[in-house]
């Protein structure tokens, strides 16, 4: 059954089965040219209702009426299509136009009620309740509707009260209860708003004003209002569609116009700066960033989005203070950034400084462990912290960990030079210098090799034997052995194999 279908059948559910079957079947008209032609659009309409084919329904519904403008069923049947698609402002005036044809039909008066007490108009509504009671004392129905009457009334102006005085909580539970009723009423749903407001929830406010666009006719404030929240939290592209609707009513609106033209030029910069990190171009990215900055530094939501892209930047530059930096502003304004926290931590390990690495991805851990990105960023930063408080390459060689292979090789021509064996005369000289050239020999072994210094970055020596073994076989033994004057070594200890323990 489609939603249509289904609300067709609530609404004529809630109307007594006597005058349903009077509406459906009723096959005459009271006057006007062409019965015949007038009776075939009221059994089509009728038909096309109940199938739940609404606008269609419509149509022959109007067809009829203009044949016989004086067939107060024809009016009460298009009432029920325009309530049953949500238009209650047009199914006034038909179930008044049917009252004013036969004041006697309850029914017409009871639904014109329930629609006076959904929009909020609340003394329409008891009129009619009562006039309903009068001719009928025991209507069960509005006996029901008429007992919610007063105790709105007075919670709209306890509400009120509530307001002047800052109690936004105990209003919003008053106004709850009466927007439950009066569904229709904007004036509830923007005081429910103004209160969600004033306690920040904003996405809470959005859902009340959002409605009320459409409660009332060219209601241009409303789209404003709903592109401004949108705005303040952040949700450019739903913003541009709120206030595109407020143009497409005034396209000239004097509030609406220059906040769409900001917001575009402000949702430009932001595409702009995500197709460059898209595409690896990160200073391209940081400038249009900056440029958002320029254009929005007030509000907190953009103010922060900048702020988190061009931590990222700079992060995946490899810029070490920038990132930090910029990483920190993030976390100033948002410490459960998880994403700031990843890029700083990263940024600590380029900048080997793993104790804070491991702490600012066990924060992150601690906020959302699920992640899988942070939970192996953590691991290894672990790896590298307990890899730095043994044997570091890049510190033998004197090299940063992103140094370039040529860098590697250079460092390790001029320490090799400096520290071989054949320099020393001393036997304890000697020994010193061959311990200190095995360090050099085998920094430069892992780092000029991808595939090991790729081990290494990640925290695990490719040059630990026990370290090896329990990664490949845990069961088994063997000894670890390299030459250390092989190509591009020294000369004299040429062939000599050092073992590492």
């Amino acid at each position: 059954m489609s939603w249509e279908t289904l609300g067709v059948y609530r609404l004529l559910s809630s109307i007594p089965l006597v005058v349903i079957i009077v509406n459906l079947q009723y096959e005459g008209s009271e006057g006007g040219a062409n019965p015949q032609e007038i009776d075939q659009h009221l059994k089509l309409g009728t038909q096309l209702l109940s199938a739940g084919q609404l606008a269609d329904a419509l149509s022959h519904f109007h067809a009829a009426i203009d044949g016989d403008p004086d067939n107060y069923l024809t009016y009460f049947r298009r009432a029920t299509v325009y309530l049953a698609m949500g238009k209650s402002r047009q199914a006034l005036p038909d179930l008044s136009r049917v009252i004013q044809l036969k004041p006697d039909f309850t029914q017409a008066r009871v639904q014109r009620a329930n629609v006076y007490l959904k929009q909020g108009k609340l003394n329409d509504a008891e009129n009619d309740y009562m006039e309903v009671l009068r001719v009928s004392p025991n209507h069960e129905d509005a006996k029901t509707q008429l007992g919610f009457i007063e105790p709105i009334r007075e919670a709209v102006q306890e509400t009120d009260e509530m307001m002047t005085q800052g109690r936004w909580n105990e209003a919003i539970q008053l106004l709850t209860v009466a927007i439950d009723k009066c569904v229709w009423d904007p004036s509830l749903r923007e005081k429910r708003a103004q209160c969600y407001m004033e306690i920040g929830e904003h996405f809470k406010a959005i859902n009340d004003i959002k409605p009320t666009t459409k409660m009332r006719p060219d209601n241009t404030e409303a789209y404003f209002r709903v592109s401004k929240m949108y705005y303040d939290v952040g949700e450019l592209e739903d913003s541009l569609t709120e206030v595109r609707e407020c143009l497409k009513l005034d396209p000239d609106h004097k509030s609406c116009f220059p906040h769409y033209k900001h917001a575009k030029k402000l949702n430009k910069l932001y595409n702009s700066a995500q197709n460059f990190i898209n595409e690896g171009r990160y200073q391209e990215a940081i400038v249009k960033l900056e440029a958002a900055l320029e254009a929005e530094s007030q509000i907190w939501a953009f103010v922060l989005k900048a702020r988190s892209k061009i931590c990222r930047c700079y992060a995946k530059l490899k810029d070490v203070p920038h990132a930090i930096k910029n990483c920190a502003e993030v976390l100033e304004m948002d410490e459960n950034n998880i994403e700031a926290l990843v890029d700083r931590a990263e940024t600590y390990i380029l900048a080997e400084e793993f104790e804070r690495a491991v702490e600012d991805y066990q924060k992150a851990h601690d906020i959302d462990n699920n992640l899988r990105h942070v939970t192996e960023g953590l691991e290894k930063a672990k790896r590298l912290l307990k890899q730095s408080q043994k044997r570091d390459y890049y510190k033998i060689l004197g090299v940063k960990r992103n140094a370039r292979k040529r860098e590697i090789e250079k460092a390790y021509r001029k320490l090799a030079a400096e520290w071989h064996p054949d320099n020393f005369r001393s036997e304890e000289e000697k020994k010193i210098a061959e311990k200190k050239f095995i360090e050099i020999a085998a920094a430069r072994e892992v780092l000029a090799d991808p595939e090991k210094r790729q081990k290494f970055d990640n925290g695990e020596d490719p040059l630990d034997p026990e370290e090896q073994q329990r990664r490949q076989n845990p069961w088994g033994h063997q000894g670890f052995h390299f030459n250390p004057f092989g190509p591009g070594g020294g000369n004299g200890f040429n062939g000599f194999k050092f073992h590492f323990n």
